[in-house]
């Protein structure tokens, strides 16, 4: 499945005004928005498990739950049940669309995905469902996703109560996944990851040309494996993957060029918050080592913000409120043709 499989309508803008809500977060199809003859906004919506979102109009944002005591962003701040369900109440009372959790660290040189992960599913599991429990009953109607790429952990999430399944291996570390998610009907995001973890810092960097043709065939295979599985178009969203198994400069040829990827015909889903490559970045400013991670707040924002301008529909960020602020902005810009000037 290299290309969409659901039909597109396009319209002008004021016929998309016309159109009832309803009707478009409960068909299969896309609608394109014209202006001047070039597409400035597609709307499109994302079946869920029991229900759909509307992808498009505006950008919707993730919030990161880490129930894990490394995550290399927040370091166990949110591990204890109490505070991992008071964070995803706050975080959903800031903006939040989505509440994503997660209960395995795949930073670099974690050991995720590999034959002895440092984090079995058991350990997963013990961390993840009673937070599961604790918001859904904090927020009945929370729309959470599960961070992993386990099969079995996919399955216990799902029978506790999430829509979304986010896979950062894009089916390839659990080749059950697929099949598990297709069986439930989750919403399921596909990440594009080169190689595990521990290889990540050593991999050979790529020419550009090389490395957006690596991520492209990457998500597409993902998106055959999806198909192959039965999972539905209308339920994939497609993540380029920063980070994960990029060079520093990597990302930032792959999010300039992040439109390109449209073309395989599903939304797209950026997560640059607090990455490694904005410390990196930011090293000039700090005394030539790397900004620390509460340090990269606002380089969160500016490359959430270009990754919207980029054809981001979803962007998952740790730091919600000023997330929510920032997608206003270039959710006005964008809808202004700004991005195709």
């Amino acid at each position: 499945m290299r290309a969409a499989a659901c039909a597109a309508i396009f319209l002008d803008e004021e016929q998309l005004r016309r159109i009832p809500l309803a009707f478009l977060r409960f068909r299969a199809f896309a609608v394109a928005v014209h202006r001047k003859g070039r597409i400035v906004q597609t709307i499109v919506p994302w079946r869920l498990r029991t229900r759909s979102l509307e992808l498009g109009r505006r950008t919707l944002l993730m919030g990161v739950v880490n129930i894990t005591p490394d995550s290399f962003s927040d370091g166990g701040s949110f591990l204890p049940l109490d505070k991992a369900v008071a964070h995803a109440v706050r975080l959903a009372e800031e903006g939040a669309d989505i509440l994503d959790l997660g209960a395995e660290s795949t930073r670099p040189g974690s050991q995720a995905g590999g034959a002895g992960p440092l984090v079995d599913t058991v350990e997963e599991q013990a961390r993840l469902l009673p937070v599961i429990e604790g918001v859904l009953k904090a927020l009945p109607g929370a729309v959470l996703s599960v961070d992993t790429y386990k099969a079995a952990t996919a399955q216990a999430a799902i029978a506790a109560g999430v829509e979304i399944v986010n896979d950062v291996s894009g089916f390839a570390w659990d080749a059950a996944l697929a099949e598990v998610c297709a069986a439930a009907g989750v919403g399921v995001v596909v990440a594009h990851t080169r190689g595990r973890p521990e290889e990540w810092r050593t991999q050979p960097r790529l020419a550009v040309d090389a490395l957006l043709a690596t991520v492209r065939d990457g998500l597409a295979a993902s998106l055959d494996a999806a198909q192959a599985a039965g999972i539905a178009p209308d339920r994939l969203i497609l993540d380029p993957g920063y980070g994960f198994g990029k060079g520093f400069d990597e990302n930032y040829a792959l999010l300039a060029r992040q439109r390109t990827l449209l073309a395989l015909g599903r939304p797209l889903l950026a997560g640059l918050s607090r990455k490694s490559c904005l410390g990196r970045t930011l090293a000039p400013l700090f005394g030539g080592g790397d900004a620390p991670v509460g340090a990269r707040a606002n380089a969160s924002l500016a490359a959430m913000t270009a990754a919207i301008l980029h054809g981001a529909s979803i962007v998952r960020v740790h730091d919600v409120r000023p997330a929510v602020e920032a997608a206003c902005i270039a959710d006005a810009i964008r809808a202004a043709g700004g991005e195709d000037a």
